[in-house]
């Protein structure tokens, strides 16, 4: 079926609730990550500790929500891509969703162990949501920590420029092609 005879509101194979409960779920706690993580390196006084807190709780839940995206995916594979799209598209898609993936599970953890690297593990003040101390597993190591760091602030970047490539190919999916494809997630 051509994108123009589908329509709107005819998606080819809606996700599921659950899947696009994950998916909207995720969306906020990302915006939160990324300002909260963007906000530290300005913030002097002693109110850093809390937006590390939070940035780090947020990173965490995350991370336990994308395994989980991962694991129903297991259980409850996604409707395949539509067969009108064509093979550049296809490929863009399944690279930019797995890219997104692996940002979501690799960023938590490099923050996760830059944070203990510097000799700071998620208890006390720091702890997960506040009050769930994680073991230190590691002892600090300053050259260590800057490496993390610097990936860690690298996937920072990358993963603005991976949700504008999504919700532009959303956009243009819908606005464009008036394929549906935007309304399998709604």
């Amino acid at each position: 079926m051509s994108g123009e005879t589908m329509g709107l509101s005819r998606p080819d194979g809606s996700y599921g609730a659950v899947a696009k409960i994950f998916h909207w779920v995720t969306v906020p706690l990302i915006v939160l990550a990324l300002l909260s993580g963007f906000t530290i390196a300005h913030v002097k006084d002693a109110s850093k500790l809390g937006f590390y807190a939070i940035h780090e709780s947020i990173g965490l839940t995350l991370l336990f929500l994308a395994l989980a995206r991962l694991a129903w995916r297991a259980f409850s594979p996604p409707p395949p891509l539509p067969d009108h799209l064509p093979a550049n598209m296809r490929l863009a898609a399944n690279a930019t969703h797995h890219a997104l993936y692996a940002v979501l599970i690799l960023q938590p953890l490099l923050g996760f162990f830059t944070t203990n690297a510097f000799g700071f593990p998620m208890a006390g003040a720091t702890a997960y949501l506040g009050f769930i101390d994680l073991p230190k597993f590691m002892e600090a190591s300053e050259g260590l920590a800057n490496v993390l760091l610097w990936l860690h602030g690298a996937l920072g970047w990358l993963l603005p420029v991976l949700i504008a490539a999504h919700v532009a190919a959303a956009i243009y999916h819908h606005a464009v092609r008036r394929d549906g494809t935007l309304m399998r997630m709604l």
